[in-house]
């Protein structure tokens, strides 16, 4: 039996937030295909406790804001509870490294970001390996970035602003998440497109970092737009460009990186749902089925798109499509973060 206490409470940064079932399950959600040794049998009666999602950052972040916008249509797919579980701590490996441990019974699932693909390269003694400890259950959701200063800041435009950054690279405050965080790769990106190295300013999350970027005790940052899209529409934050070839909807003013002249600056954040290596693989497909049936709820799509993202087509959201995804990104980001030189403690 999987208990929440598993997890030391000192590492527990937020509330646990409960999702109760509000209908039952009709079916048998989709189980299919021929799973692990006595794969069947442990699906057959999945889920008979409650389902823990282990989020490795802090509550209120991006990562938690998505995990608890599928948290619901999911347990009514199931037929039970979903737990939210907040494990901070060294760029999300806390967690991960907590569910890499836990029993593989379905109980205990991890949602992360494009993290899990440069943790690796980033941490010697990791303590885990992505594509051997865990099982893929399926993508989420990609998210855009957004480039966003606070709203003084001298430069108006992106041009402007690596113009003024290479003339001030002594002076100007770059904010980021911690090492390994979205905001730090896409900060990262920023100083090899601009060809400058600028002062990095880590907080303890997200939260903290936006929060001080609003009170311009920081100049500028990258970071995702469900956590900025609210400060960009209400003007707290001045905003230069979105992350993605396409311009957000949530954001239809605010141009490209690409057609604010600087393409090479481009990178989404995409989040995946993973068990412990060995979960019987009908649990694995339940879980899959109740990922895909989350995105596709109408609720859902709407939330998300007040957040500048929109869930994944429905191939994406399976075992097979995720693992492909996470294979790609481990090379991509082991190169550009050993060009960069960057190593955490």
């Amino acid at each position: 039996m999987r208990r929440t206490s598993r997890y030391r409470a000192a590492r527990m940064i937020a509330a646990i937030g409960v999702v109760s079932l509000v209908a039952a399950c009709s079916g048998n959600g989709g189980t299919t295909g021929a799973g692990a040794t006595g794969g069947a049998e442990a699906a057959a009666g999945y889920p008979d406790q409650n389902i823990t999602i282990v989020v490795p950052f802090s509550a209120g972040g991006p990562t938690d804001t998505v995990t608890r916008m599928i948290a619901e249509p999911m347990a009514a797919k199931l037929g039970g509870k979903i737990v939210v579980q907040n494990v901070e701590g060294a760029g999300g490996t806390v967690g991960a490294g907590e569910v890499a441990r836990a029993q593989p019974d379905g109980y205990t699932v991890l949602m992360h970001h494009i993290g899990m693909s440069t943790a690796p390269a980033l941490y010697q003694d990791l303590g885990y390996k992505p594509l051997e400890d865990f099982e893929m259950v399926g993508l989420v959701t990609e998210v855009p970035m957004t480039v966003v200063a606070r709203k003084d800041f001298a430069p108006a435009t992106l041009q402007d602003l690596v113009t003024y950054v290479k003339a001030n690279a002594d002076k100007v405050t770059l904010a980021n998440a911690g090492i390994g965080a979205a905001s730090h790769l896409c900060g990262l990106l920023f100083q090899t497109a601009a060809g400058v190295k600028l002062q990095e300013v880590p907080y303890e999350g997200t939260g903290p970092a936006l929060t001080d970027l609003v009170g311009g005790q920081v100049d500028f940052m990258c970071d995702q737009t469900t956590n900025t899209s609210g400060q960009i529409s209400a003007g707290e934050v001045k905003a230069y460009a979105v992350t993605t070839p396409e311009r957000v909807k949530s954001l239809p003013d605010l141009p490209t990186t690409a057609e604010a002249g600087l393409p090479q600056l481009e990178v989404s954040v995409w989040h995946g749902l993973y068990v412990p290596k060995g979960t019987p693989q009908d649990v694995v497909q339940k879980l899959s089925d109740a990922l895909k049936t989350a995105l596709a709820d109408q609720g859902v799509i709407d939330q998300m798109a007040k957040l500048g993202t929109a869930p994944v087509p429905a191939e994406d959201a399976t075992p097979q499509a995720h693992r492909a995804k996470l294979e790609e990104q481990l090379g991509t980001w082991a190169k550009v973060i050993a060009d960069a030189g960057v190593k955490a403690s």
